[in-house]
């Protein structure tokens, strides 16, 4: 049965001449003249039936139903354009992922290791797009997300990496000028804080068996990668995930005055639609990924050098 879709021109058209709100902008970027550019959305109208600009005089707007279309003409766009790229890539051989992850998680932990999926994988390829907030598979491209937070996702299913452990950190010379011999110490120094985890540092001290200290007050830093590096330069304390600072541990530009950690309900997980979870390239990853998680919980063990 033929697909009651309307053309690619039509949709390319509108998208373009919504995302510059002009015909004459848009017809620039589709290397197309004006009159075409004003055909092809007129055409698309009349196949909807829906009137997706306002015009007044020479300038134009989208309606509300222009609006709300033109999101799911972009992302239909995007995607028939990463697919076509990928086939044309692998020439049909191979396949592809599409992962959602956390910024940090992906840079700091994830595209590290990835080199040896490759190795173990080459017809693979892994493409990584940054989402910080769950949301419904049915509305994107992705196979499978890395996310923080519980295994719950409706119509997916989640595998546990491991849990978030906050260290506190900071820069090797700020310890040298001013000893902390306990942890009721570090109250003195300036406090660095995520800006989603207001109460994260009055909860370390809880934990670290210090009551009557006011840790709320300190510049906050939207991103834990933007803490680690604020704590690097000597602005004060971080509390960050032991995963993201490994390799400043290691080096010495950042020490753990105390390697007292900070733990909740909430952990990493590797979540993919119940749809897509018997693709054979999705098994793989998840397979490497689960044991290279398992790994690293391994390895954790007196990995933190302390001060």
């Amino acid at each position: 049965m033929r697909r009651r879709v309307p053309s690619i021109e039509s949709l390319s058209a509108f998208e373009a001449s919504a995302r510059h709100l002009s015909f004459t902008r848009a017809a620039a970027a589709l290397s197309l003249t004006q009159s075409a550019v004003c055909k092809q959305v007129a055409v698309l109208e009349a196949y909807l039936g829906v009137r997706l600009f306002n015009r007044i005089k020479k300038r134009i707007s989208l309606t509300e139903a222009g609006q709300v279309y033109v999101r799911q003409v972009s992302d239909g766009l995007d995607r028939l354009e990463r697919d076509t790229a990928a086939i044309m890539t692998h020439r049909g051989e191979g396949d592809v992922l599409e992962l959602a992850v956390i910024p940090t998680f992906a840079t700091r932990w994830l595209i590290p290791r990835l080199p040896d999926f490759q190795r173990r994988h080459p017809g693979i390829t892994v493409n990584l797009t940054t989402r910080a907030q769950p949301f419904l598979f049915t509305d994107t491209v992705f196979d499978a997300a890395v996310h923080f937070g519980s295994a719950q996702w409706p119509g997916a299913v989640s595998n546990y990496l491991f849990d978030e452990e906050m260290i506190p950190v900071m820069a090797p010379a700020m310890l040298q000028q001013r000893p902390c011999p306990e942890p009721a110490a570090l109250a003195a120094f300036p406090l660095l804080h995520q800006s989603a985890r207001h109460h994260a540092w009055q909860r370390w001290f809880e934990v670290a068996g210090v009551s009557g200290v006011e840790a709320i007050g300190g510049p906050r830093f939207e991103l834990f990668s933007m803490l680690a590096e604020a704590a690097r330069a000597g602005l004060g304390v971080a509390l960050v995930p032991r995963f993201l600072v490994q390799g400043e541990l290691v080096s010495g530009d950042l020490v753990a005055p105390f390697d007292i950690a900070l733990t909740g309900d909430l952990a990493y997980y590797l979540t993919c639609p119940e749809s897509r979870q018997d693709r054979a390239a999705l098994q793989h990853f998840s397979q490497w990924l689960i044991e290279q998680a398992g790994a690293y919980r391994a390895g954790l063990s007196g990995e933190v050098p302390e001060a």
